[in-house]
């Protein structure tokens, strides 16, 4: 059984197309005629991987007994990834579907030195500036939250002033925009997000580019989480004192991709759960190491006692008893 909520997670629909080339590119490659380059590589395998920001979020929310809104733009080859999606308990009957434009896609080869070709494709996402979200709330109700994660930036500014406008708690991820969006989008992003989720590094970007002092961002938001990496996570709201958390224990990294993702599932849904800012961290940074120990970012799973005696193992027995009555709804 799925918890019905209204959280609406905006954000990029993608897939990841990976293969693997058993050379290297460089033998291939003859320098002084590169302005002439035409070649091809005979690879080994193929890896298509579900991804996105907002899917990856949705799917981890569903693994803790949650029932989100994917909002976003996919092409019509989004098929097979709707049923996926849908089977894991997202609701996807809100995806606009671009008439012209297939999903966006990441298409990578890689040979045995990690040289890569890469191609981004962003497809559909740049139809993600036509969605609004009051036809969704009124299908849906009114949201406890909408996160509005890195997708087309007119997207993201549209929903941002959206939510403003009809009084919607947003929440402000702009992660991978940062490096390309100016201070002025920046600061439309995040002012008045009720939390604001960054990485270190990102934290820092927010306040180059914007001009403002670690603590007027604090001032234009309600919560401020940051992810530390393998150190863990730093919760702060204006006048309290700072919540630090070091990352769940005991974990074997294999593949970083859609962990941070996955930290804002967890993190999110503990905090529909009512359980606080610092068992909400904890929740995140557990869910986080379920990902960082699998290939993909969506291949993990996990009983509603395993992820509870892992919340036990890291974090004490209290913060397990605290959200143990929340994961009955796991499947």
């Amino acid at each position: 059984m799925f918890r019905s909520v209204s959280l609406l997670i905006a954000g990029s629909i993608a897939t990841d197309h990976l293969m693997t080339f058993g050379g290297r590119f460089a033998d291939s490659l003859v320098v002084d005629q590169l302005d002439k380059l035409s070649v091809s590589f005979l690879v080994e395998d193929l890896e298509i991987r579900r991804g996105g920001v907002a899917p990856n979020i949705c799917f981890g929310l569903a693994r803790l007994g949650l029932q989100p809104v994917l909002v976003g733009a996919a092409g019509e080859d989004f098929a097979d990834y709707r049923s996926w999606l849908e089977r894991h308990g997202v609701d996807c009957s809100h995806v606009h579907i671009s008439e012209t434009r297939h999903t966006a896609r990441f298409v990578c080869t890689t040979d045995t030195t990690m040289a890569q070709f890469a191609s981004f494709y962003p497809g559909a996402m740049a139809e993600a500036r036509l969605i609004e979200l009051g036809p969704i709330v009124r299908q849906v109700g009114d949201p406890d939250y909408v996160l509005i994660g890195a997708d087309d930036p007119e997207g993201m500014l549209r929903h941002t002033e959206e939510c403003r406008q009809r009084g919607f708690r947003f929440i402000a991820d702009p992660s991978q925009q940062l490096a390309f969006g100016e201070g002025e989008l920046i600061g439309q992003l995040i002012d008045g997000a009720a939390i604001l989720f960054s990485n270190e590094y990102e934290s820092a970007m927010i306040e180059q580019k914007t001009g403002w002092s670690a603590d007027e961002v604090l001032d234009r938001v309600g919560v401020q989480v940051t992810t530390l990496g393998k150190d863990g996570v730093r919760v702060l709201r204006a006048g309290e004192e700072p919540i630090e958390l070091p990352a769940a224990r005991d974990v074997t990294a294999v593949e970083p991709t859609g962990v941070g993702d996955a930290f804002r599932a967890g993190f999110l849904a503990a905090t529909e759960w009512g359980v606080g800012l610092e068992r909400s961290a904890q929740v995140g940074c557990v869910l986080a190491a379920y990902v960082v120990e699998t290939v993909g970012t969506q291949e993990y799973s996990f009983t509603a006692e395993q992820f509870r005696a892992r919340v036990e193992h890291s974090y004490g027995a209290e913060a397990a008893a605290d959200v143990a009555p929340h994961l009955a709804t796991i499947r």
